[in-house]
């Protein structure tokens, strides 16, 4: 089967301050959540949408990223003598022989836009994915799989977008709608975190994009804005002067990991869910109530 996406950028030099001191000399992206960590999640989401070409933005405290996607042979070694098949089976599973991944550095903090620009010479010209790993996204089929199958049809850059209580919007970046049919909108601008009163509505970008090569040259004209970055959403609002970009209500859960209130969220909803100790954590906390 032939799929329209083939590579994934995965913004991850961000410091991850507001998990310190947990972060101090970590990676924030493999805080686990359960007994995965969060960048495995979504390059899983990834992967499902038959994206195989993983391509991660990092900074330099990021090598435990490199290291936990890397062949581990003296774990596995150790694990195959003692004959621990269904472990074995898992570390080897978390880069799966056709999947390739590809890193290269954000060199300076310069925002999301920056990072994904960082990226260009490994996507090229085609069209790709970029998923936030800080935004655990839970879906069937995957979110990220869910669009593909809009970009299969549209042919259009794509936001992952839900609905948000007013007093949010300045967490956001913020979509006008133009049309919807569905859970697609045609677009008429994007705004990066407008206060309530300035918001042109309360449908907020998620973490989750697809978007057509155009976005680098935007991305390469587009000034320093919120916060003295380079930001993905200015340059969105650019590249729709020229090109058509949707808004796709997509069908699951997402978990804002990137605050400890969504992280303990994800933990305690996938941990009641979790094969192995699902049951039994659900049963405790039933016990606590």
């Amino acid at each position: 089967m032939t799929f329209a996406i083939h590579k994934a950028v995965f913004p991850i030099a961000g410091l991850g301050s507001r998990f310190l001191p947990a972060t101090k000399a970590s990676a924030k992206e493999m805080l686990p959540v359960v007994d995965k960590p969060l960048i495995q999640y979504a390059v899983e989401e990834a992967y499902e949408a038959g994206i195989r070409h993983m391509i991660f933005v990092t900074g330099r405290t990021k090598r435990s990223v490199e290291d936990h996607f890397d062949t581990a042979y003296e774990l596995e070694n150790e694990l195959e003598q003692a004959g621990k098949t269904e472990l074995l089976k898992i570390a080897r599973s978390i880069a799966p022989d056709d999947m390739v991944c590809s890193y290269v550095r954000q060199p300076r903090a310069l925002g999301l836009g920056h990072a994904v620009l960082c990226a260009e010479p490994l996507v090229g010209n085609e069209a790709f994915a970029v998923l936030l790993a800080d935004d655990l996204m839970v879906g069937k089929p995957s979110i990220t799989a869910q669009m593909v199958k809009q970009y299969e049809e549209l042919q259009a850059s794509i936001l992952a977008v839900q609905d948000v209580p007013l007093a949010h919007t300045n967490r956001y970046g913020i979509v006008s709608a133009v049309h919807t049919n569905g859970d697609l909108t045609d677009i008429s601008g994007i705004v990066e975190k407008p206060a309530p009163k300035d918001a042109p509505g309360t449908l907020a970008v998620a973490g989750r994009y697809i978007l057509n090569p155009g976005i680098f040259q935007e991305l390469k004209n587009t000034p320093k804005g919120a916060g003295g970055e380079i930001q993905l959403t200015d340059a969105i609002a650019q590249l729709l002067k020229k090109e058509k970009v949707f808004a796709y209500r997509y069908q699951g859960t997402r978990y804002d990991c990137g605050s400890k209130l969504g992280f303990l969220q994800a933990t305690v909803d996938l941990g009641e869910h979790h094969p192995q100790v699902g049951a039994e954590f659900t049963a405790w906390l039933s016990s606590r109530r």
